[in-house]
C-alpha cells in the first residue's frame, strides 16, 4: 500500500474533522466531520458519505477483524448539542441525552449522501454507564458537582489489545470527554472504558431512530484512569501504536497551572493497570502508566506535538497519519492529512515522505 505524504479531504459542511481511520488492507480512509462520515481512497477521492446524523460523531477507528468503522456518538441537550442542531438548521428540535458507539458497515458506502438511519449502513450500541456518569452528581469536600469524573460524554475510540499486553484478543476502548473546569478537583484524570465488542454488530447493535433512540446497550469489562492533569474535553483521539508499544492520547490543552498541560500523552501498553486511589473521591481505581515522551514535569510525561486532536491513524512500522482541521468561510470545513513517522530522539513525530506500507 502506498501512503502519500498528504491527503486533502475536500470541503464538508459546518462540522470540523473529528477523527480519521484507515483500512490498510483495501486502501480506504474514513473521516468524521461531526455529523457526517466520508469514505475516500488514499488520493483523496471521495467515493461515498453517510449523513443524517444529528449527534456528535467523534473519534473513529477501523477494526481490522471485522472491517467496520467504530466511533463515539453523543447526543446532548447542551451548548454542543444545540450548536449541532443550529448547523443543521434544526433549531426547534428537542434532543435527548444519550451516548452510543456507532458502527458503520463501510463496505456498503458506495455513493454520496447515504442516510444513517434508512440505508442500513449504521447501527449503534447504547452505553448506559457513560449515561449514568454524565447524569450523576458527586460530592467532594462538601461541594456538589454535576457529572461524575467530570464526564461530558465520550470521544476517543480505538481498538487494541488489553492494557498490559501487546497482542491477543482485541478490545474496544472508549474515552470520556472531561469538562475543563479549573475549579473542579475531580477532573484531572482521563477515563477509559474497555468493551468486549467483537460481536456487537450481530447482538446488541441496532439501527438508530434519532427521534426515539433505543437503549440496546452493553456494559464495559473494565474502567481505567490516567493521571494527566486537567484537559479541555478529555481524550479527543485515541490510537493504539504497536511500534511504540503505547496508546496515543491527543487532547486539547488544560488550563490548571499546577500541570504541564501537554497536547498529547501516551499510555505504556506494556504495563498492566495498577491499584490506586482516586485523588478526589478516595475510591479504588485501576490506574494506567504514562509512557515516556519528549517532555516530563512533576511526574507527568507528554508532548506539545500539535496534531492528533482532530484525527490520527496508525499505519504500522512507526508511520502515522495526522489530520489538521481547518475551515473556509465560503466552502466549509476540511482537513489536510499528513504522513508522519515516529522517532526515538527529540520530538516524537516528524513529517515523512510517501512510503510503501504493510497491508496488515
Amino acid at each position: 500500500m502506498n501512503y502519500p505524504e498528504t491527503i486533502h479531504t475536500g470541503f464538508h459542511g459546518k462540522g470540523h474533522c473529528q477523527g480519521i481511520a484507515v483500512d490498510r488492507k483495501n486502501g480506504w480512509i474514513y473521516c468524521s466531520f461531526t455529523t457526517l462520515l466520508i469514505k475516500m481512497d488514499l488520493t483523496g477521492r471521495v467515493v461515498g458519505s453517510v449523513n443524517g446524523i444529528v449527534g456528535h460523531l467523534g473519534c473513529i477507528d477501523f477494526c481490522d477483524d471485522d472491517g467496520r468503522v467504530y466511533g463515539s456518538l453523543e447526543y446532548k441537550n447542551d451548548s454542543i448539542g444545540r450548536g449541532i442542531l443550529r448547523n443543521l438548521a434544526m433549531n426547534e428540535r428537542e434532543i435527548q441525552d444519550g451516548f452510543y458507539c456507532a458502527i458503520f458497515d463501510v463496505d456498503k458506502i458506495d455513493r454520496m449522501d447515504m442516510d444513517a438511519e434508512r440505508d442500513g449502513v449504521m447501527r449503534a450500541v447504547y452505553l448506559p454507564e457513560v449515561v449514568a456518569d454524565y447524569n450523576a452528581s458527586v460530592q467532594v469536600n462538601g461541594t456538589t458537582y454535576a457529572h461524575r469524573y467530570g464526564c461530558s460524554g465520550i470521544d476517543g475510540t480505538a481498538w487494541g489489545p488489553a492494557f498490559g499486553k501487546s497482542g491477543g484478543k482485541q478490545y474496544l476502548n472508549i474515552c470520556y470527554g472531561v469538562y475543563g473546569d479549573v475549579k473542579r478537583p475531580d477532573n484531572d484524570y482521563q477515563v477509559i472504558r474497555t468493551y468486549d465488542a467483537a460481536q456487537w454488530w450481530d447482538t446488541v447493535a441496532q439501527p438508530l431512530n434519532q427521534y426515539t433512540m433505543h437503549k440496546s446497550g452493553a456494559g464495559c469489562t473494565a474502567i481505567s484512569f490516567v493521571y494527566t492533569g486537567n484537559t479541555d474535553w478529555g481524550i479527543q483521539n485515541l490510537e493504539y501504536d504497536p511500534w511504540g508499544k503505547r496508546w496515543l492520547m491527543a487532547v486539547y490543552r488544560g488550563h490548571k497551572e499546577a500541570f504541564p498541560n501537554y497536547r498529547m500523552f501516551a499510555v505504556d501498553a506494556s504495563v498492566p493497570p495498577r491499584a490506586a486511589v482516586h485523588n478526589a473521591y478516595g475510591e479504588p481505581i485501576a490506574l494506567l502508566t504514562l509512557a515516556p515522551m519528549d517532555r516530563s514535569e512533576n511526574g507527568i510525561t507528554g508532548t506539545f506535538f500539535r496534531y492528533g486532536q482532530t484525527g490520527m491513524a496508525d499505519l504500522g512500522d512507526g508511520y502515522y497519519y495526522f489530520a489538521d482541521a481547518a475551515s473556509d468561510p465560503v466552502r466549509g470545513q476540511y482537513a489536510t492529512i499528513g504522513l508522519y513517522r515516529g522517532t526515538t530522539d527529540g520530538v516524537p513525530f516528524v513529517r515523512a515522505e510517501a512510503v510503501e506500507g504493510s497491508n496488515t
